[in-house]
């Protein structure tokens, strides 16, 4: 079986038809023709991810749709690429980068983030319906707060932005990108050296190489805004169509929720090579074989979430979700994303009350192929008035 990706456009939501009925570890082709697995439960997903006997290193997994991989094909990740390495290597990365995101730090960070949303809904209400809500709203948003936070000057916004967007973009010069993205970051890692500022790159200019520094803030810069914005974008796509009002003293539970019942990364991702015979679920994963997981189908286990189609905002155990991942590999930025996102949407539906969509649920086109889901466009509208 090959990895499904097309979603229906009548449920955009929902993961891509077949995948439930799939047992909890599956036979899955990889893009290269490997024959490895795919995991579409809780427990099994959490096996994978928790345990040291399956590795992240991108030259040992193969993956379930073709992506670029900087260093090239079934080559060990450069020095910093920290995501497609092991322990101690990943160790000595993320306890340099633990410190930079800690829920303390990334809390000093609210007032700022609700005054870029504060400007661009002020801009929003000028300019007036309809908009776009991807570009006028989701997207400058992470890509603000994550430029200000490295130290990338912001004017730059729409070259990180587009070569970003090539990166998790099936059609689009992934390699291209990465060299552009690659030599840019490179050039700013040199320049911190001399001139350092109050940011990220500059706080760690003492503790690593310009090669390591540069694929350190590939990875956050990257990250730091593509999964953030689609969710930003989507959760509101979900509200709308759902007919869910947002409450105020329940947006945080509701981030969870939504976090839990899009799932972005549905690509297969993140996924893991055995390094030596392992048993999951009940089936031999054999050394060399990789398991990739379907985030989508995997936070939606009856097993674990009662009514688990169901989008319920209240939700008490949402957090249980596997969106930021697990284990040692778990999303370094998750506080600065929930922040972002809770912020996000409350500044929003406070502002516009009565926002709704500018089109039909069915025209919204949706991002099928892009490694992170989300949609292209969002139109929306609201009365006059406000």
């Amino acid at each position: 079986m090959r990895l499904p990706i097309e979603r229906n456009q009548e449920c955009p939501f929902d993961p891509p038809a077949g995948l439930r009925d799939l047992p909890p570890m599956a036979r899955l082709e990889m893009a290269d023709g490997h024959q490895g697995w795919l995991a579409t439960t809780m427990a099994a997903g959490r096996t994978v991810l928790g345990d040291p006997r399956f590795s992240a290193r991108q030259e040992l997994k193969h993956t379930a749709v073709h992506v670029v991989r900087p260093g090239g094909p079934a080559r060990p990740a450069p020095p910093g690429f920290f995501a497609a390495t092991d322990p101690p290597e990943h160790t000595r990365y993320r306890r340099l980068l633990t410190g930079q995101f800690t829920v303390r730090r990334m809390r000093l960070l609210e007032p700022r983030i609700e005054q870029i949303a504060a400007d661009h809904l002020d801009a929003m209400a000028k300019a007036g319906p309809p908009v776009d809500l991807v570009t006028a709203y989701a997207l400058p948003i992470p890509s603000l707060v994550i430029c200000e936070l490295l130290g990338v000057p912001y004017t730059d916004h729409d070259f990180f932005q587009d070569r970003s967007a090539a990166l998790v973009t099936p059609d689009r010069d992934g390699a291209q990108a990465t060299a552009d993205l690659t030599a840019y970051l490179g050039e700013l890692v040199r320049r911190k050296r001399v001139e350092p500022g109050d940011d990220l790159i500059s706080g760690l200019t003492g503790e690593l190489t310009d090669e390591e520094l540069t694929y350190v803030a590939l990875i956050l810069l990257v990250a730091g805004h593509e999964t953030t914005a689609n969710m930003l974008a989507l959760g509101v796509f979900a509200l709308l169509k759902e007919g869910l009002p947002l409450e105020e003293d329940a947006v945080e539970g509701a981030v969870e929720e939504l976090l839990r019942w899009l799932s972005i990364l549905h690509q297969g991702a993140p996924s893991r090579a055995a390094l030596e015979d392992v048993e999951v679920a009940g089936q031999l994963v054999r050394k060399g074989e990789t398991v990739a997981l379907s985030l989508p189908v995997i936070n939606r286990d009856g097993a674990v979430f009662e009514d688990p189609d169901a989008l319920r905002l209240d939700r008490a155990d949402a957090r249980r979700h596997l969106a930021f991942g697990h284990g040692v590999h778990q999303c370094l930025g998750q506080q600065l994303a929930r922040n972002e996102l809770r912020i996000g949407y409350r500044a929003l539906f406070e502002r516009f009350p009565g926002l709704r969509l500018a089109v039909p649920a069915t025209e919204v086109p949706l991002k099928h192929d892009a490694t992170v889901y989300g949609v292209r466009c969002l139109p929306v509208t609201w009365p006059a008035a406000e």
